[in-house]
């Protein structure tokens, strides 16, 4: 745990090691193996355990199931949600579970053998001590380190023991079924939920699949240096339509587009390849981006899960040294000049994709470049923060680019998403990243 850090907002020094020490709800730390490496005074007081016959111990070594409880499902309750939790990166709070734990000490020794210790202990089958009946609201919370991977997990429980023996021995008999129809319900719903985690586990995997597919490969020998990034969102469902694609026309000059998808999951991954497709044979038919962007807005008309799509598609013509653009609804791509300056493309800019029912002109613009410039195509999700206009996410991204200017593409494209904070397990939407050095 951190010792002394600096309060940001006080300037106070805060004893962090003191402050996890003194909280009132029984705390658990464990590291990604799930060997238990801190532990607060509260949980030892709820848990009736010693820190020293905690700390270093897998925690279903610490605390496994009662072998005289058949019905026994505390630890493979709690083993799916500190794995969940590892595997996403978010927090995830538990339904109300049973887990009895084990009284410490030889029987009848110390506090575990006190009248209490006795009512409340059963022996194990298997010569493993007595357990004591126990019932807990658990929540698991990630700590991240600085690329997003799961460092710890804050294990934060609440003893709700004495609550439920308290309605269970209630006078009315009622009172007590409803308590035992309460207690299985939630165990019903806990076992629900996790076949519903898995089912959308299987929906994220296969749509991912599906989507790396359809996304390209670089072609080779476009006597440009390019690169790409992909990062799909953290979350069973939040697989979404972000899209790249990055070609050479007959003539010689180089055509790259980026687009989103409003959606989530197979749908949006589905629809993606379509108008991913379709835009790539528009602009090498058609006179230009925004006649591509036309003819792609028509085709989304009739594709069921493409209205409100962005796409933003350029042209660069290396022999005139220029970049011809248009964007459809999508944030507006960044130049960097070989001056030095960063220049926004946002003066071709119409409404997304299947936004009118006819054929309506899109607007076009061309700029001139110099030769050591980079240009940055990218989807919303390397921008965009709730809660915040996506003018500071602009911001951040162009002074992200300017700072790093000097770096070749791939190099390049990796910083930004370290800046831009889309790393590890921290990716909150889709995103879509295309690095073109000029």
């Amino acid at each position: 745990m951190a010792g002394h850090e600096q309060g940001a907002a006080t300037g106070q020094q805060i004893d962090y090691e003191a402050l996890f020490e003194a909280t009132p709800s029984p705390n658990l730390v464990l590291g990604p193996d799930l060997v238990i490496v801190a532990v607060n005074q509260a949980y030892l007081k709820a848990t009736r355990t010693r820190r020293e016959d905690l700390l270093g111990r897998h925690v279903f070594d610490a605390f496994p199931d009662n072998p005289a409880d058949p019905n026994a499902t505390g630890t493979r309750n709690l083993g799916a949600s500190l794995r969940r939790v590892l595997a996403t990166g978010e927090r995830d709070s538990m339904a109300l579970q049973k887990y009895d734990i084990p009284v410490p000490g030889d029987e009848g020794e110390g506090e575990a053998g006190s009248d209490e210790g006795e009512g409340r202990g059963r022996r194990g089958r298997r010569g493993e001590g007595r357990f004591e009946e126990r019932y807990w609201s658990p929540i698991n919370t990630p700590v991240l380190g600085p690329d997003g991977s799961v460092q710890l997990i804050i294990h934060r429980v609440e003893d709700v023991t004495d609550f439920v023996r308290e309605r269970a021995q209630a006078p009315l008999k009622r009172t007590a079924e409803m308590d035992v129809d309460l207690r299985t319900r939630a165990r019903e719903l806990q076992e629900v939920n996790e076949r519903l985690r898995e089912a959308h586990a299987r929906e994220r995997s296969t749509a991912l699949t599906l989507q790396q597919a359809m996304l390209p490969a670089l072609v080779p020998g476009l006597h440009l240096h390019v690169a790409v990034r992909y990062r799909p969102a953290v979350g069973s469902l939040n697989v979404c339509g972000d899209w790249y694609e990055v070609s050479e026309l007959a003539d010689g000059r180089i055509a790259a587009a980026v687009g989103d998808v409003v959606g989530q999951g197979l749908g949006a991954a589905c629809v993606m390849g379509q108008l991913r497709s379709a835009l790539s044979a528009a602009i090498r038919v058609v006179g230009g981006p925004a006649q591509a962007l036309e003819a792609l807005g028509l085709y989304a008309l009739s594709l069921e899960g493409a209205l409100a799509a962005t796409a933003v598609q350029v042209v660069i013509d290396r022999s005139a040294r220029t970049i011809c653009y248009s964007c459809a609804g999508h944030p507006p791509p960044l130049l960097l000049r070989a001056e030095g300056d960063v220049v926004r493309l946002d003066e071709a800019t119409d409404p997304p994709l299947g936004a009118r029912p006819e054929q309506v002109e899109r607007p076009a613009a061309t700029l001139p470049y110099t030769p050591g410039g980079i240009l940055v195509l990218y989807t919303d999700g390397l921008i965009e923060r709730r809660g915040e206009d996506i003018d500071v996410g602009l911001g951040r991204l162009a002074d992200s680019l300017s700072r790093h200017g000097g770096l070749d593409p791939e190099q390049l494209a990796d910083a930004l998403l370290v800046d831009l904070g889309v790393t590890g397990g921290t990716v909150a939407d889709d995103t879509a990243l295309v690095v073109i050095g000029l």
